[in-house]
């Protein structure tokens, strides 16, 4: 990684760190455990801002992204994993490209890892 990368990449990081300071602690803490699983699955991603939300790109590529809204989170893992996985997401509110949750049903670290594991698949195929 360049000195460019590196320094755009920090100023990233800040950005996303930026970000999780302005919310609540209990949704900070939530989407801090979703950040952190991610970065544990997939160490050479980078931290970025997309659309005022964080997300994490792979080889250049959207990998997902993660967000709070007023009344639920939300992660973001593009169309595919969601249709993929349809069937084991029955309990979330879900849009094309969207699973919505809640502090009360959060998205479980498996889930998680399944979706990522899944846009991975796409991303390098």
């Amino acid at each position: 990684m360049s000195v460019s990368e590196r320094n755009g990449y920090t100023k990233s990081m800040d950005e996303v760190n930026k970000y999780l300071e302005k919310l609540p602690e209990t949704q900070r803490r939530e989407l801090e455990r979703i950040r952190a699983e991610v970065k544990r699955m997939v160490p050479e991603a980078v931290e970025v801002i997309s659309y005022g939300m964080p997300a994490f790109k792979y080889e250049g590529k959207y990998l997902v992204g993660y967000a709070a809204f007023k009344d639920h989170l939300s992660f973001f893992p593009t169309p595919g994993p969601i249709e993929t996985l349809s069937n084991e997401l029955t309990e979330f509110e879900l849009s094309k490209g969207t699973i919505q949750f809640t502090l009360e049903r959060p998205l479980s670290d498996a889930m998680v890892q399944k979706l990522v594991t899944e846009r991975l698949r796409e991303i390098t195929s």
